[in-house]
Parts: structure tokens; C-alpha cells; sequence
């Protein structure tokens, strides 16, 4: 899996972490200066579009920085670093003080028209996904509530009928939420374990074979990371073998997973 963060220096980090006996960390570039210090609260997936003519890449996702989304894009010069004249925050709107969790479900579908699900979880506990649909706003909200003892989630699993999160509460308990992508939105939640999961605070999971699940458990007080692979999720019979301690620190406030463009990354599906 490929994890990036937001340092307190409002850079942006690259590390990829393979499972093994033990884990290893590569070290990718880092790009610095792309926000400003301290305020970045909560970051969407950052997808790679590496072929873009004149440019060395592009970079693309969403943040909220202070009380406030923005659309993030910065393209690299063929060097390899931030052409600064083409590095945007975009604000999308205000009132994001109180959220606590933005994640977005990609297609995998290269055409710009293809159905964009946003995500977000705010502190009241209500889940909200929007459409967006060649990148003309955030629209058709639904919403639903309930969930004020989630402490945070990860995209668990991409349908054409739903998107799957994983989710931890602050009692330490692990759950599914399923989002049925039909209006209204109507979540199925089903147990996966009781307690013990609690000392999470990000949760970042990616696919691993055709139904499995490699996640990556961030306890931001300890700056660590451990690894878990995890069975296609069936509730309680969901099998969850521990891996093991990341060897790398993990003191960045924000984390995220890097993916391939839309279009050319696999869809998960651990459930």
C-alpha cells in the first residue's frame, strides 16, 4: 500500500509499505510547502496522474484546511518538483469545522462523466456521501445519522451498488457500514469485533488478492503503525490476522492513501 501524510509544515510524504516477515518502508519524495502550516485537518485519497504533457505528474484530491474544503492539485515539473505555478487550492465551501472524517470512492472508469462518491463524518455522528459528476460540484447530498461513536473509517470496498466503509468506535469496537449508492441512503452495519480497536486513530486499507484487505492501523500517540490482513468481511466470522509493527514513525497529523488515477486503480472490495 502506498501511504501519504500532511506534516505539521503543511508538506506532502510518500512512503509505500509492503507486508512481510517483517514489514519494509520505501521512502518516496516528499513535496514541501503545499499548505499552510498547522491548519490541514482531513484529507481524501490523493490520486497520481503520472503522464501529463509538459509536466513530470499531477497529484489530485481534497482537504479540509481550518473550517474549510478545498480541491487540491499540484503538478511536478519534469525534475520531479512542484511547478509552483500550477499548485491550487480550490475552496469548495465552508462549514467543515465539525467534520471528522473525508474520504472519496473513484470508479474505475477513465471517463470524466463517471459517478464520483464524497464522503464525509461529522462529530454529531451523521454520514453524508455527495455525487459529482465530471467535476461540476458536490451534489444530491444523503445523508444519514447515528454514528457519533465512530472515531474514524476507511473505504472498505466499491461496488456498482455501494461503497463499504470500515469503521472503529471509541469503545474499541470494528464495524462495516455499507452505503447502498440508491436514495435514500440506507446504511447496513454488521459487528466485525468487540473491543480492543479503540487506540486507532486513522484507519487505511487497501486491496490485497481478489477479496482481501491489507490495513494499516495509525495510533497517533505512539507515532506507530501496525499492519492487519483481513478477510473478506462477513461480520463477526470476518478473519483478521495481526502482521506486525511498521518499522517507520507515523507524527504526521494527517495520513491518506495515495492510488492510481481513476480508471487505473483496482476497486477494493473486502466486502
Amino acid at each position: 500500500m502506498e501511504v501519504g501524510s500532511v506534516t505539521a509544515g503543511g508538506d506532502h510524504t510518500d512512503r509505500v509499505i509492503t507486508a512481510g516477515s517483517p514489514a519494509t518502508v520505501q521512502q518516496k519524495p516528499s513535496y514541501p510547502d503545499l499548505y499552510p502550516e498547522g491548519l490541514p485537518r482531513l484529507s481524501s485519497l490523493f490520486f497520481n496522474d503520472p503522464v501529463v504533457q509538459g509536466f513530470g505528474g499531477a497529484y489530485a484530491g481534497h482537504v479540509v484546511i481550518g473550517s474549510g474544503l478545498y480541491s487540491s492539485t499540484y503538478f511536478l515539473t519534469e525534475a520531479g518538483e512542484v511547478d509552483r505555478t500550477q499548485s491550487h487550492n480550490f475552496r469548495i465551501g465552508g462549514g467543515w469545522g465539525d467534520a471528522t472524517f473525508l474520504e472519496t470512492s473513484y470508479p474505475k472508469d477513465p471517463d470524466p462523466w463517471a459517478l464520483v462518491n464524497h464522503y464525509s463524518l461529522r462529530s454529531n455522528g451523521t454520514i453524508t456521501r455527495w455525487d459529482d459528476k465530471g467535476g461540476f460540484g458536490w451534489t444530491n447530498p444523503q445523508s444519514a445519522g447515528g454514528f457519533a461513536a465512530v472515531k474514524t473509517m476507511t473505504l472498505l470496498s466499491q461496488t456498482a451498488t455501494y461503497d463499504t466503509f470500515l469503521a472503529t468506535t471509541r469503545g474499541g469496537a470494528l464495524y462495516t457500514i455499507r452505503l447502498p449508492l440508491a436514495s435514500p441512503m440506507k446504511p447496513i452495519v454488521k459487528r466485525v469485533r468487540s473491543a480492543t480497536w479503540q487506540g486507532f486513530e486513522t484507519l487505511i486499507a487497501e486491496k490485497c488478492g481478489q477479496y482481501g484487505t491489507l490495513l494499516l492501523g495509525i495510533d497517533k500517540d505512539t507515532g506507530s503503525g501496525y499492519l492487519y490482513a483481513v478477510g473478506h468481511a462477513n461480520g463477526a466470522a470476518t478473519v483478521i490476522n495481526g502482521l506486525g509493527k511498521v518499522p517507520a514513525t507515523f507524527a504526521d497529523p494527517v495520513s491518506f492513501r495515495r492510488v492510481l488515477q481513476p480508471g487505473d486503480q483496482p476497486l477494493l472490495f473486502g466486502e
